[in-house]
C-alpha cells in the first residue's frame, strides 16, 4: 500500500517480526547519608515519581540518618516498594558510600543512576533535568553547575565561589572537560552502561570523588555536560574547605593530567598535540635551564652577555610557549562530543562482587 493509505499499519510480512519498542531507562536515586538526619526524611520525601528506585546508604553516620528513614517507610509501606536503606558498618566517605548504593541500583535493574546529597542543599525535583539529556542521548553524564548565571551564586558564599573557581581550573587540566565548571557538585547523573566500564575500585572515596570520576570519565571519552542549579545553604557547613584541600589536591590533579596526557596523546593516539607536547615542552626547559645558566655564570664574572647567548636562551623559551598554548588549544577541540552509551548498547546489570573501601 502506498505510504499513510489503507493497510499501511498491516501486519508485517510473514517471517520479518517487528522491532519491540525500547523499554523505558529505569532511574535510580541514589543518597549518600552523613551528619544529616535532621533533613534526610523530607529529601527522600521530595524524590519525584519518575525515580522507580530510591537507594539511602548510611555511610555509619552517628546521627543514625538510616534508621529514621527506615520508621518513615514503616509509617508509610508504600514507600518501601522503591525506597532502600543500605548501611555502612564502618564510614567509607561519599565516594564509597555512592559507588555501593549505585552498584545496588545497577544490579536491581537501574538505567540511570542519579546521586544527591541528603543534607537538603540539592533540590530532589530537579533530578528529572540531570536525567533529561542522558535519556535523549545527548550525553552520558550530567552534573550541577551552581556558577551557570551570576543568579545562581548571588546567595554563595565567598569562600566558596572563590575556592571552587580554582578547583575548577585544575579539574579542566587534569580531565580534559574545558567545558565544564563545578567540579566538587555532587548531584550528577550518569548513564549505567558507562558506570559498568568505569574502574570503579581506582575511584577515590573522598572528597576528591566527583573529581576523579570526571578523570576516569575523560579517559573513557564520556559526553559531560553542565545543569545549572541553585543550591541552598542553611545553617550546615559544608565538610569541604576549597582552600584546604586545593594543596592536597594538587598532587592528585598532577598525577591525573600525566596520566591523560600520555593514554590521549601518546598510547591510544598520535596527533598533533602530540607533537606540539613533544618539541614545545623540552625547548621550553632548554631554554629556561640554559638562560639561567648563563646568566648566573655571566654574572659571577661581571660579564655581559652577548647577543648570540640571550637569542639562544630567548628563542627556545618563546618557542615553547608558543606551542604549549597551541597545545592548550588543542586539548579544548579535544572535547568528547559524541556520547558513549548508546554505541555500548543495552547491558545487563552487572553482579559485581563489592570492593572493599581503600584505606
Amino acid at each position: 500500500p502506498p505510504p499513510g493509505g489503507p493497510g499501511a499499519n498491516a501486519a508485517a510480512p510473514a517471517g520479518k517480526s517487528r522491532r519491540p519498542p525500547p523499554r523505558e531507562r529505569q532511574i535510580a536515586v541514589v543518597i549518600p547519608c552523613y551528619r544529616c538526619a535532621d533533613r534526610i526524611e523530607e529529601v527522600v520525601a521530595r524524590v519525584g515519581p519518575e525515580a522507580a528506585q530510591v537507594v539511602v546508604v548510611d555511610d555509619a553516620c552517628p546521627e543514625g540518618s538510616g534508621k529514621r528513614v527506615e520508621a518513615m517507610i514503616a509509617a508509610d509501606p508504600r514507600r518501601a516498594a522503591r525506597v532502600t536503606v543500605l548501611r555502612n558498618e564502618e564510614n567509607r566517605g561519599v565516594g564509597g558510600a555512592v559507588l555501593r548504593g549505585m552498584r545496588h541500583a545497577r544490579a536491581a535493574g537501574a538505567d540511570i543512576l542519579v546521586k544527591l546529597d541528603g543534607d537538603g542543599q540539592m533540590a530532589p525535583e530537579l533530578a528529572g533535568k540531570f536525567v533529561a539529556p542522558l535519556r535523549s542521548g545527548e550525553a552520558d553524564y550530567a552534573k550541577g553547575n551552581r556558577f551557570y548565571a551570576y543568579r545562581l551564586v548571588r546567595d554563595m558564599p565567598a569562600v566558596r565561589l572563590i575556592g571552587n573557581g580554582l578547583l575548577s581550573f585544575l579539574t579542566k587540566l587534569s580531565s580534559g572537560y574545558w567545558n565544564v565548571f563545578d567540579p566538587t557538585n555532587g548531584y550528577l547523573a550518569i548513564a549505567g552502561e558507562v558506570f559498568d566500564e568505569l574502574p570503579l575500585d581506582r575511584l577515590d572515596r573522598r572528597y576528591f570523588f566527583e573529581t576523579d570520576l570526571l578523570c576516569q570519565l575523560g579517559l573513557l571519552r564520556a559526553v559531560v555536560t553542565d545543569i545549572p542549579m541553585r543550591a541552598t545553604y542553611g545553617r550546615e557547613s559544608s565538610g569541604l574547605s576549597p582552600f584546604r584541600v586545593s594543596a592536597p589536591f594538587l598532587f592528585r590533579h598532577a598525577t591525573r593530567f600525566l596520566r591523560r596526557v600520555f593514554v590521549s596523546y601518546f598510547l591510544r593516539d598520535f596527533s598533533a598535540g602530540s607533537l606540539y607536547l613533544l618539541v614545545g615542552l623540552p625547548s621550553l626547559l632548554f631554554g629556561l635551564v640554559f638562560g639561567t645558566w648563563q646568566w648566573t655564570a655571566l654574572s659571577a664574572a661581571d660579564l655581559e652577555a652577548t647577543a648570540g647567548t640571550v637569542m639562544l636562551a630567548a628563542l627556545p623559551v618563546i618557542l615553547g610557549v608558543v606551542l604549549l598554548l597551541n597545545f592548550l588549544a588543542f586539548d579544548v577541540m579535544m572535547i568528547p562530543r559524541t556520547p558513549l552509551h548508546p554505541r555500548l548498547g543495552p547491558a545487563a546489570p552487572p553482579s559485581v562482587p563489592e570492593t572493599p573501601p581503600r584505606s
